[in-house]
This record gives structure tokens, sequence and C-alpha cells, in this order.
């Protein structure tokens, strides 16, 4: 009871600081996400039927999804150096694989059938995965957003180590001064953000569901 006096207390004295890194936080989360969103849903759509360039770019990316974050930020700095560009790169690098992977699995579910069909009627590559792949494989496209988000602003938090802001700023410092309500203040808000993410993606997910059960 104590310690969660404490972390309301700091809540309160602190209320402008903790908005200003939430608001960081989301930033470079947000960043991460949208550059990995992109390039990780074009580069699914190209591999989805390419099945050797597809074990090659999913075993690199495999590679740089099994180092450590903190070692990834580490390699990145005599790059890039320290601050937000070295942690929006780590970042996104971190969220290609789930976004990549359901996208190429997602493609991958549609029955050839439904494909065949639409080539029959004269439709264009485009046309087919514009009204076709990519409406049919959404739920499994978003169910990889989700993780990706929830990932993404999870592993953000690791950013204050190398001079970025977010909310991880808040949990190094509670851990550098032994101060047990400022470290579970910052890890809590980083989590309410990951969840409420989380959830809205859900309902998207589950609308997309109904839409393609209803088709």
């Amino acid at each position: 009871m104590e310690l969660i006096r404490e972390i309301i207390e700091v809540y309160i004295e602190r209320a402008d600081w903790f908005a200003e890194l939430a608001f960081q936080h989301f930033t470079l989360a947000f960043t991460a996400i949208l550059i990995a969103g992109v390039s990780g849903l074009v580069i699914g759509i190209v591999i989805a039927e390419r099945e050797k360039l597809a074990s090659v770019v999913l075993g690199i990316i495999n590679v740089f999804y099994t180092v450590p974050a903190i070692s990834l930020l580490g390699m990145l700095i005599p790059f890039l150096g320290i601050g937000n560009n070295t942690a929006v790169v780590a970042l996104t690098i971190y969220a290609l694989m789930p976004m990549v992977r359901n996208t190429c699995t997602g493609i991958r579910a549609i029955d050839k059938d439904i494909i065949e069909a639409a080539k029959g009627m004269g439709s264009t590559w485009f046309q087919i995965l514009y009204k076709i792949k990519l409406p049919l494989a959404m739920s499994v496209i978003i169910a990889g957003l989700r993780s990706m988000v929830v990932m993404t602003i999870s592993v953000g938090s690791i950013a204050a180590f190398i001079g970025a802001g977010g909310l991880g700023v808040a949990v190094y410092r509670g851990i550098s001064v032994y101060n047990e309500a400022l470290t579970f203040a910052g890890s809590i808000l980083i989590a309410a953000m990951a969840i409420v993410c989380d959830l809205l993606l859900g309902c998207l997910e589950k609308y997309f569901k109904r839409k393609r059960r209803m088709k």
C-alpha cells in the first residue's frame, strides 16, 4: 500500500514531466511502427510468392530479431550516434519481423483457386492484390501488427539508455537512484500504452475477421 501511495504521489507531483515523456515515447514508437509497418507490408507482399527469396529475407530478419535490444543499440551507436535516430532504427529493425512474417503467411494462406479465378476474369496483378489478397489476409496482417505495436512500445523503454526520450527515462532514473515508485510509475505507463493500443487493434482485427467470414 505504501508503494502504491508513493506511485500516486509521483504521478501528481510530476504530471507534466510524465506527460512529456509519454508523448516522446509515443512519437518514437509510432515512427518506428509506421516505417516498419509500410516496409514490412511491402516486403511481405514481394516474398509471398517467391519461396527462395522468402527464406533468405526471413532468415536475415530473424538474425536481427534474436539480437538483444540493448546490444543492437550498442552496435548502431558507432554509425548513428546516440539519441532518437538510433532508437528509431533499432525499433524499426525489431518491428519488421512480425509484420513481414504475417503478411507473407496471410497471403500464402489464400485459396489459390480464388486467385486463378480472378486471373481468368482478366484481373491485373494490382487488382488481385488490392481487391483479393490484402482484404483476405488483413486479419492475419493485423495480428502481426498487434504483436509489432506491443513489442515496439515495450522495447522502446530501453531508448533512454542511449540518450533518447520516452518513458524509459523514468524507469532508468528510478533504477539509478533506487526509487521504486519512479520505476513502477514509468513501467505502468508503458504497459498501459501497449495494452490500449493492443485493444484498439484487437477490435480492428475482429472487424476484418467478421468481414472475411461474410465474404
